[in-house]
């Protein structure tokens, strides 16, 4: 069966090196023949025998596919041999002979192997599975043996090459644990069912990356990632998880497998001219190693590097010549463990001792190992080969645990366990998908999709003693910590590229906020300053003040509003004294009509009324001292009652004035005794119940909807302009409208008394005085309107108080030039316009 499939493998990749058969056309001449050899290198019998793939090579000498002529088999290149990953077999063969000799885990029982080189490259991984599958040919024979017993795989190295040797084997239902395989797509169980790893998935490495990106604050980075599987998961879960964070990806670029000195330079050319300065990279060293080569004849210098784990432990890159480029470089790493015997063992291995294997590196055999392989003799940090150490301890567990399943409590078929001779891989993933071992102060086991509990070193590459680059442990991440605190960091332990940042914008400044630009990413923005009311102190977005505060001049702080009201020391001043002369005026012209009470003119023109028009007069000039200062809600329900009382007791006032005087003229006609009803009782009637309809008004409105003090912040945002609300509009607008009503009646009778005969026609100056009064108000109520606060109070008290002077000078100033100035025409004759000629 295995041969069969073997068969249908080769003409699939074109590969006439496959392990296959051929049967000849009759039955009794069929004959088993193998048409080409891939035999493992290291081979060990045992009860049960596992396989391993590692690319110990990591270069093929491809053939000529040109299909006019059959190829010859795809050989590994032995000059390009990987001492490290030469290690990773070494450290298999070493977990197999400890567990063969371990009386206590498979007693009884031994493990084998067999061993073979990928190559680095998924066909030579598709031969080697292959191969295993097939059996082993008995000596030189050209017959192959059954099929293989082969119960689980440890391997590949790449997920490109676990993919292909995975959806082999899991035909055949056979467990395989990769060692170093983290793409994410292998943790799909429908494509992928017989698929283990010791190795975190990338699901978790690219949540690392991009926690570490955020924690630095590189917001602007480029992503340079491998044509295969590993490559474009990677990316894809990385811009996943970058998607709700501040960072953006400058640019993508992808090394093909076939990598051309052209592709690179163009790669190289898009990084030189970009401003991102930290490269996120997810290849393997052998995709990495001929860019870099490239690289530094370019001399681009200053490119802070963030490796995955496919490449941050590369012993291949460390050398000094690559320090000055790819110094600082950090990066998460398969968690470090430590094997003790690994350091002996690795010594015990030379070329005299394996003489035909080919698997050796290439040496005469007197060279040191340290000396030709450094790599290779170094187990201060083992990170992979402890992956593969931890694999071969879980096949064996799991093995141990099945062998040890009493029967008639098994979970197989038939409600029996399986036999400890006949054995088979799907009863094994069984018991690896249930494994659970302890191996030094770590935990093995496997999650329901196949997956290892996620760990990672954070390795930085500083330079060592010799200028070679080495791989300093400056961190952790613990995928078993709560979201946010996977991450641990020594920072003072990092060295850097160049401590630069990496940002397409610089933050912006306290005071500003950022503009994204149109078409580009959202890490691309312009600063703009905040908007009045608005602060910043390194956010996005602008935060707007509390109602009661305001931005300072810089928009890096809320300060609180300026509070504005009519005081003393601004137009307030200019009031009150317009306020206090008016009044002191006005008790002057009172005194001096008291003291000429007894003369004709303060006789002749109704001295009481004159009286109660000045006082009136006083209290509309001091009621204006009640708009200055700030709003209480005393003041607020006194200052425009007390103002429009006082107005309506003096309108009503020359209200009755002017009905005197138009009755007095009428009365010297014929037939007329209207005096008699214009008494001084019912002249007090009629200013009574003038005043009374305005008191009435006014009652009414401070009991339904009196003025209050108010906090204005609409019409100027940056100040709060405390101001009187006059409660109920309604009633506001009638106080103002009976005032209105009472001057325009006013008017109409003294118009029609202008003409009346004699030297002093009071009349007339009653009508000047209404016309100015009436013009004051009418420009006042669209002033009023459109001014807010203070300046609605002031314009109120200049209507007040020019109104006030208005009545003042057209009604008593006449009068008191006669009084005082010209005494002699102080007569009733003078003033009945009878005086003798």
């Amino acid at each position: 069966m295995y041969a069969t499939l073997a068969h249908s493998e080769a003409n699939w990749s074109a590969d006439s090196s496959l392990s296959s058969i051929t049967t000849a056309a009759s039955p009794a001449a069929s004959k088993c023949t193998l048409l080409n050899r891939f035999q493992p290198d290291f081979v060990v019998q045992g009860n049960y025998v596992i396989g391993g793939i590692f690319p110990i090579h990591f270069s093929l000498k491809l053939a000529d596919l040109n299909g006019t002529y059959r190829p010859p088999p795809i050989n590994c290149n032995a000059h390009k041999f990987n001492p490290r990953v030469f290690r990773l077999a070494q450290t298999m063969r070493l977990a197999v002979e400890e567990i063969n000799q371990n009386p206590v885990l498979l007693p009884n029982h031994t493990l084998g192997y067999r061993i073979f080189d990928s190559c680095a490259h998924p066909l030579t991984g598709n031969r080697a599975v292959l191969s295993m599958l097939n059996g082993v040919s008995e000596g030189n024979s050209s017959m192959c043996t059954n099929a293989s017993s082969i119960l689980a795989v440890i391997g590949a190295s790449g997920s490109a090459q676990s993919i292909v040797v995975s959806r082999i084997l899991q035909t055949f239902r056979i467990p395989m644990i990769s060692y170093a395989s983290s793409c994410a797509c292998l943790s799909d169980r429908e494509k992928y069912p017989t698929f283990f790893r010791v190795i975190p998935s990338d699901d978790y490495q690219v949540k690392a990356i991009a926690q570490l990106l955020v924690h630095f604050n590189w917001t602007w980075v480029g992503l340079l990632r491998g044509d295969h599987d590993y490559g474009r998961f990677a990316a894809k879960g990385l811009l996943r998880e970058l998607q709700d964070t501040k960072v953006c990806v400058a640019y993508q670029e992808i090394i093909p497998l076939l990598y051309t000195r052209k592709m690179g330079l163009r790669i190289m050319k898009v990084m030189r001219s970009s401003t991102a300065k930290v490269v996120v990279v997810f290849l393997g060293d052998l995709l990495m190693t001929p860019f870099m080569r490239d690289y530094m004849t370019q001399n681009i210098t200053g490119i802070q590097w963030v490796a995955s784990e496919a490449l941050v432990m590369s012993s291949v890159l460390s050398g000094k010549e690559y320090y000055p480029y790819m110094g600082g470089t950090i990066g998460f790493g398969i968690r470090k463990g430590h094997i003790p015997t690994l350091g002996d063992f690795l010594q015990s291995v030379n070329p005299k001792r394996y003489p035909d294997n080919v698997l050796m590196p290439p040496c005469s055999g007197q060279e040191s190992l340290l000396e030709q392989h450094s790599a290779y003799m170094n187990t201060s940090s083992l990170s992979v080969a402890y992956n593969v150490y931890k694999a071969v301890y879980a096949i064996a567990h799991s093995l141990h645990n099945l062998i040890l399943c009493q029967p008639g409590r098994g979970p197989f078929q038939n409600n029996s366990c399986a036999q400890s001779n006949n054995i088979h891989p799907w009863q094994l993933q069984h018991y690896l998908q249930e494994v659970n071992f302890q191996i030094g102060d770590e935990e093995v086991d496997f999650d329901a999709k196949g997956d290892s509990v996620p760990y990672y070193d954070i390795i930085n590459w500083q330079r060592g003693t010799e200028g070679n680059i080495e791989f300093v442990n400056v961190g952790l991440f613990n995928g078993t910590k709560a979201v946010g605190e996977e991450l641990l960091i020594q920072e003072d332990r990092i060295m850097w590229a160049g401590h630069q940042m990496s940002v397409c914008s610089a933050s912006c400044l306290p005071g500003s906020r950022k503009a994204v630009r149109r078409g580009e990413p959202i890490c691309c923005f312009d600063c703009v300053p905040c908007d009045s009311g608005k602060i910043s102190n390194q956010t996005i977005d602008c935060a707007t003040c509390p109602e009661d505060f305001w931005s300072n001049n810089d928009r890096t702080a809320c300060i609180s509003k300026k509070v504005e009201y009519l005081t003393f020391h601004s137009l307030g001043i200019a009031l009150t004294v317009m306020s206090v002369v008016g009044a002191s005026f006005t008790l002057a012209v009172c005194g001096v009509f008291f003291y000429h009470r007894h003369t004709a003119i303060v006789r002749v023109n109704n001295s009481e009324l004159s009286f109660f028009i000045l006082f009136a007069l006083t209290l509309c000039f001091l009621c204006c001292l009640l708009f200055i200062g700030k709003p209480t809600y005393w003041s607020c329900m006194l200052r425009h009652t007390a103002f429009s009382i006082t107005f309506s007791l003096c309108i009503s006032c020359i209200l009755g004035k002017t009905l005197v005087v138009l009755a007095a003229f009428t009365a010297t006609r014929p037939g007329h005794n209207i005096m008699k009803w214009l008494g001084p009782k019912q002249q007090r009637t009629i200013i009574s119940s003038c005043t009374l309809v305005q008191v009435v008004i006014c009652a009414a409105w401070l009991i339904d909807s009196p003025p209050f003090p108010s906090r204005n912040t609409q019409y100027e945002h940056s100040k709060i302009i405390l101001e009187c609300s006059v409660g109920s509009s309604l009633a506001f607008w009638c106080v103002l409208g009976y005032i209105g009503l009472q001057a325009c009646l006013c008017f109409v009778m003294a118009f029609l008394a202008r003409k009346l005969p004699g030297n002093f026609n009071e009349a007339k100056f009653i009508t000047f005085s209404m016309l100015i009064f009436c013009a004051v108000w009418l420009a006042f109520i669209p002033a009023y309107i459109s001014s807010p606060g203070n300046y609605a109070d002031a314009v109120e008290s200049f209507a007040i108080l020019a109104s006030s002077f208005g009545l003042l000078f057209c009604l008593f100033a006449p009068k008191s030039y006669i009084i005082l100035l010209k005494p002699e025409k102080n007569t009733k004759q003078h003033l009945m316009g009878k005086e003798k000629k």
